[in-house]
């Protein structure tokens, strides 16, 4: 027991100092620019915590998380173009490249911010849910489920490059100005917008983390590693692993529309099939089985892409394919498995051998 106390002593001081730099320390000592870069790098991390729910303790390789990304981003980017446009206009591009002389009939509702912003975490999660009861229900797994979600990614960035007139295309909805009545031009607004990331990153690891805690987090785990017995014992494993894959679009969701404000753009090209990986790799190098290693390692992985790429735009990409390949080969924990290596030799006979809760690697 006071094992289990200490461990989460620790998680709540490690909680503590995360909001302190977040809060605190990043305001202070970097830029205005590069702080518009950190809130970027978070939105990141907040789909690399709905990853390690769903791949790190579920087993769910999720290589369409860009579908889920862009479904909130869309959707919140239709609200504020909307917002943007003014009573009775059109957004800039309709008018650009489209022929109508309303609004399209779906993106009437997006016009309430209350309907946009619900929207934003329950429409990739309803399409979570539709495909997930489809895929499970039928026991597809493994290397076919993970095709079946990238397949899903490819064919929503093909669908938002032939509506141009309706999505933007291939440019996406580009040019935002406002967040609610807030200028985004103001420096002040956009350091608001950080402060609301930097909070619901927080807010999402603190759900995961009960998640992964609770019973259910035990079950997933059970289902991960060996699902006939879990059928077994009375449990569907079909609905244990839709909650995960459900829950991981939500936080994809709502991470998709907060990198909006904070970018002032949201395209095809940040929610296809290359996106989708880099969410993965993201996760895979930090630790997809733990909740700081995951959020760490994809706010690494987005950095060395903004400073590599700018080094060596074309070449880019083969580092990125080498860390992937590395990590998983080599360290197939990812970096958080090193300090739990190094935690574990430190420790005293009594905590080598007591019983760990799953969510307390977390």
């Amino acid at each position: 027991m006071n094992v289990l106390k200490g461990r989460s002593a620790r998680a709540w001081a490690g909680f503590t100092g995360a909001a302190v730099v977040l809060f605190a320390v990043a305001p202070v000592v970097l830029s205005d620019f590069r702080l518009g870069l950190l809130a970027k790098y978070l939105c990141m991390a907040m789909v690399a915590v709905g990853i390690c729910l769903a791949w790190g303790r579920g087993g769910l390789l999720t290589l369409g998380q860009g579908v889920f990304f862009g479904l909130g981003g869309y959707a919140m980017a239709m609200h504020l173009k909307i917002a943007d446009a003014g009573p009775g206009n059109l957004p800039d591009f309709m008018q650009l490249y489209g022929t109508a002389t309303e609004l399209p009939w779906w993106w009437k509702p997006f016009g309430n911010p209350v309907f946009a912003l619900a929207a934003t975490v329950l429409l990739p999660m309803a399409v979570a849910a539709l495909l997930g009861l489809f895929v499970f229900r039928r026991r597809v797994k493994g290397a076919y489920f993970a095709i079946l979600s990238q397949a899903l990614a490819s064919a929503f960035a093909i669908w938002l490059v032939g509506q141009q007139a309706t999505t933007g295309g291939t440019n996406g909805l580009t040019d935002i100005q406002g967040f609610f009545g807030y200028s985004l031009d103001d420096p002040v607004n956009q350091r608001m917008v950080y402060f609301v990331i930097a909070a619901a990153l927080l807010l999402l690891i603190a759900v995961a983390r009960q998640l992964v805690n609770s019973r259910y987090g035990e079950l997933l785990v059970a289902v991960r590693d060996s699902e006939e017995r879990v059928r077994f014992l009375g449990y569907d494993p079909a609905n244990v692993k839709l909650v995960a894959y459900v829950v991981a679009a939500g936080m994809a969701g709502l991470a998709g529309a907060l990198f909006v404000p904070a970018v002032g753009i949201i395209s095809p090209a940040l929610i296809g099939i290359v996106p989708s990986i880099e969410f993965v790799i993201g996760a895979a190098v930090g630790g997809r089985a733990s909740l700081v290693g995951a959020v760490l390692g994809a706010i690494a992985v987005a950095w060395a892409k903004t400073a590599l790429s700018e080094e060596f735009p074309a070449a880019w990409t083969y580092f990125q394919g080498l860390l992937f390949i590395v990590a998983l080969a080599f360290l197939p924990g990812g970096l958080a498995s090193l300090t739990k290596a190094v935690r574990r030799r430190g420790a005293t006979p009594a905590e080598k051998t007591a019983v760990i809760p799953v969510g307390e690697a977390a």
